[in-house]
């Protein structure tokens, strides 16, 4: 016999999930994006492009195991993880005795927790890492400028 489809349900995909997926990301982008945009106005190798792409990406890879077992979404945060502090690492510059990116290489990796925070619907997570991650970047540098410029110029041995 004839069952016909719920009308929300369109090839296959239920479209209520669609939008519920797609708010997700878009709000895991928007977290981001004023982190990137930070990065990005302070001429840095990384910026508005990457930091909500890793949100994006992060909140994807946790919703493809939503609703599964806790070892698989275990695994994938695992995963995350290690992928995420690779990427960041390669903002991480040496140069002679100066190391420069790793705020940058620590705010990809947060920007990678909001978009797991928002995948797993833990908004409150989310918005507080983007908060505090532009306000160490922002409010913090020109304390950071301070101290750099009162430090001993000579290396201490």
């Amino acid at each position: 016999m004839f069952s016909p489809t719920p009308s929300h349900v369109i090839l296959g995909v239920d479209l209520a999930q669609a939008w519920i997926v797609l708010i997700k990301i878009v709000v895991a982008y928007l977290l981001t994006l004023p982190v990137g945009w930070e990065r990005e106005h302070e001429a840095h190798s990384v910026g508005v492009r990457t930091f909500p792409i890793v949100a994006m990406a992060s909140c994807g890879y946790l919703l493809l195991v939503t609703g599964g077992d806790p070892a698989s979404q275990s695994r994938v945060l695992q995963g995350m993880i290690a992928g995420i502090g690779f990427v960041g690492g390669g903002a991480i510059l040496k140069e002679g005795a100066t190391v420069r990116g790793t705020a940058t290489a620590a705010s990809i990796w947060s920007t990678g927790v909001v978009g797991a925070a928002v995948a797993m619907g833990r908004y409150e997570i989310a918005i507080i890492l983007s908060v505090l991650n532009l306000i160490t970047l922002k409010l913090l540098w020109r304390f950071k400028q301070r101290i750099d410029y009162e430090a001993p110029k000579t290396p201490r041995t």
